[in-house]
């Protein structure tokens, strides 16, 4: 089975809800961390990403940062989500 990916969202960012919207579409199952109302989870994607601008997704050891669906589509393939 694969790993669920873990993306970093802030609430009401057009692309965090673009990229929910698209996992979602695509039946890909997601743990969603919520940084604004989260300071643990703002600190995580942080230290992964070196910056701190959502939607951010963590999938095993690679990291997609600050992205749109454009970006995220083909990282997602790349790691066997097609």
């Amino acid at each position: 089975m694969k790993e669920k990916p873990i993306v970093y969202v802030k609430a009401g960012c057009p692309w965090c809800i673009d990229a929910e919207a698209y996992l979602k579409k695509k039946g890909i199952g997601y743990t969603a961390k919520e940084v604004r109302s989260d300071p643990k989870a703002m600190a995580e994607m942080v230290q992964l990403s070196g910056q701190s601008k959502a939607p951010t997704m963590k999938l095993g050891d690679a990291v997609l940062a600050d992205f749109g669906v454009d970006e995220l589509v083909p990282f997602l393939a790349k790691h066997g989500f097609a």
